[in-house]
């Protein structure tokens, strides 16, 4: 199997996470920030700690289907309130609402090229 780019690797992740009806994706991209700790952001949100942990479970078994990428690790299943998941150049963080709106990654790197993806409906 070729290398996967980071690019594919972003775009596999926001398809799963559309896949489980999760909301508000948002991708940062670091490229413009030196030493930064990964490649990409990918942000997103879901209703209930269930929803939660479907996305991220989903993330896993996707990008592990389609490209044959697998997570390097993971945090929060817990409680399902903030799911971390590492990619290495791409880290993937689910939220619950309460809590995104909490911590506001989004607006901590006002240097990074943001990309916002509609809802699916």
């Amino acid at each position: 199997m070729a290398k996967v780019t980071v690019n594919q690797l972003v775009k596999t992740i926001v398809e799963a996470i559309q896949e489980k009806k999760g909301k508000n994706i948002v991708t940062l991209d670091f490229k413009k920030i030196d030493n930064a700790i990964c490649r990409f952001f990918v942000i997103c949100e879901g209703d209930s700690s269930t929803q939660v942990d479907a996305i991220a479970d989903e993330v896993e078994d996707y990008t592990r289907k389609k490209i044959g990428e697998k997570v390097w690790g993971s945090a929060g299943q817990e409680n399902a309130e903030w799911i971390f998941l590492d990619y290495g150049d791409v880290i993937v963080h689910v939220f619950q609402p309460h809590v995104r709106e909490f911590y506001k990654l989004e607006d901590l790197w006002a240097d990074c090229i943001r990309k916002d993806y509609p809802n699916e409906q």
